[in-house]
């Protein structure tokens, strides 16, 4: 899969696109422009972020990774999630639902 061609960024909001969904797993691709943010917010499932492009923030409970690509960051179930974008950024975000 090229996610290249896949990368889809909007001025009103973050783009979030799965691509691949299995029992209890999804990887999602997520597109945000320069300022976009996700805020922190609690989900029932753990996620490993791989940041593919740009710099930006993510919030994992209390604690915030500057982030920058090849990087991760993995959060654990019910736990606080959120993204800050400075330049256009893309990541996979890898859903366990386990």
């Amino acid at each position: 899969m090229d996610l290249q061609n896949l990368v889809e960024c909007s001025p009103d909001s973050p783009v979030k696109k799965d691509l691949l969904r299995n029992a209890g797993s999804n990887i999602v691709l997520v597109c945000l422009k320069t300022g976009q943010v996700i805020p922190p917010h609690p989900e029932p499932y753990a996620v490993v972020f791989v940041v593919l492009q740009a710099e930006g923030i993510i919030t994992a409970e209390t604690s915030e990774h500057p982030i920058q690509p090849i990087h991760f960051v993995s959060v654990q179930k019910d736990k606080e999630k959120g993204i800050q974008c400075h330049p256009r950024m893309v990541i996979l975000g890898i859903r366990d639902d386990v």
